[in-house]
């Protein structure tokens, strides 16, 4: 708050979307965060209402995240999560014309194993460092 801290460097928060509330899902997204900020990357978990998807993708945004972080149960199933670069995801909407070719598209979106978690979300950042 007095500006004497350098915040130029400091990157936003990775966010971990909460698709499931049961205790088995809440350690898991945890497992994640715990796994995301042992690698030296910022993340939290989103403590909102699951339900509300496009919510949690807002509160991201507002955190200035640049990603995302999403398991669902089918990509629980998969050993999979999903990762969202939400900011190469706002230059592509601002030429995508409809819901159904966004959905189409899910531009900047990728699937990974859970196993390489750390890896590709540092991929992602490191395009946005500097």
């Amino acid at each position: 708050n007095l500006g004497k801290l350098d915040t130029k460097s400091v990157q936003a928060p990775v966010i971990v979307c909460v698709m499931d509330r049961d205790a088995d899902s809440l350690g898991r997204y945890q497992k994640m965060v715990q796994e995301l900020r042992g690698a030296g990357i910022r993340a939290e978990l989103y403590q909102g209402n699951p339900k509300q998807f496009g919510k949690q993708l807002q509160y991201a945004d507002r955190r200035g995240s640049a990603v995302a972080v999403i398991q669902g149960g089918d990509e629980r199933a998969a050993g999979q999560v999903q990762l969202k670069d939400l900011i190469a995801g706002a230059e592509a909407s601002k030429q995508i014309e409809s819901r159904e070719e966004w959905v189409e598209q899910k531009p900047a979106q990728v699937s990974v194993a859970e196993a390489d978690l750390v890896a590709e979300v540092r991929n992602i950042l490191d395009r946005y460092k500097g």
